[in-house]
């Protein structure tokens, strides 16, 4: 006659709250971290749609769940549930605020952000549509300004490395390549301004044939049909101002 093991006793989670709250026994404690690791689970797949990984979510919505069963009061007389929820919810918010930000962000503005988040998640959901500023703001309560300072907080949660490729087509072509070289023509900046403060102080006549021979690049015969003097007029008022603008450079 085969010998069977006898029936496992479930004990509730009020005695085990009172073990460990009481006796500080650790064998209650974990076998009630395992018993609510469920809600810790359905916490952590809240936040399952950001760019965290959803095992990562759970080992912090775990700790927040141990931290709440070490923390928790039974003789206060309210559910233990109530009491875990917002323990947890808590450990995942500052997850996202402490490690998951790409840039430094204060609290205000991430609390921002991720409120213009759910309204965008929850009126999408709605309408199956992209909601527009204004339907952000009344949802939200808040003002417009506020709605796009925290789209734009948003865009702070996540970066993307330069290396990576511009689409999903292309493979060879980086975003880097995307960004603006060096202007060499920076270097002439001081000297253009250095140029035109001392042109100021020639005759408007000479001013305006350096411009139409230096800035639109015309001829001397063209300059001289515009301004109506000959040609050799022209000639001998250029060489005339950029002397003296080399000597007011000077």
């Amino acid at each position: 006659m085969a010998v069977t093991s006898p029936p496992a006793v479930i004990v509730g989670s009020s005695e085990l709250f009172d073990r460990w709250y009481e006796h500080h026994d650790v064998h209650a404690r974990d076998a009630l971290i395992e018993r609510f690791l469920p809600l810790a689970r359905k916490l952590a797949r809240r936040y399952a749609g950001s760019s965290e990984p959803y095992d990562d979510l759970v080992q912090v919505a775990s700790l927040g769940l141990c931290k709440a069963v070490e923390r928790f009061d039974p003789t206060r007389g309210f559910a233990f549930t109530s009491f875990a929820v917002p323990t947890i919810v808590g450990e995942l918010k500052r997850y996202f605020r402490d490690s998951a930000w790409a840039l430094h962000v204060d609290r205000s503005a991430q609390e921002l952000a991720r409120k213009i988040a759910d309204a965008r998640r929850d009126i999408g959901s709605c309408q199956g549509r992209s909601p527009t500023v204004r339907e952000l703001a009344e949802y939200a309560e808040c003002s417009e300004e506020e709605v796009l300072d925290g789209l734009q907080t948003g865009e702070a949660f996540d970066t993307v490395s330069l290396d990576a490729p511009r689409s999903s087509e292309s493979q060879t072509a980086k975003r880097i390549d995307a960004l603006g070289g060096q202007d060499d023509r920076l270097d002439l900046v001081d000297d253009q301004a250095t140029v035109f403060a001392a042109a100021q102080r020639l005759p408007e006549r000479e001013r305006r044939i350096l411009y139409l021979r230096f800035g639109e690049d015309l001829t001397q015969a063209e300059i001289a049909q515009r301004v109506g003097v000959s040609q050799m007029q022209v000639s001998r008022l250029l060489r005339k101002s950029v002397t003296r603008l080399r000597e007011l450079i000077d």
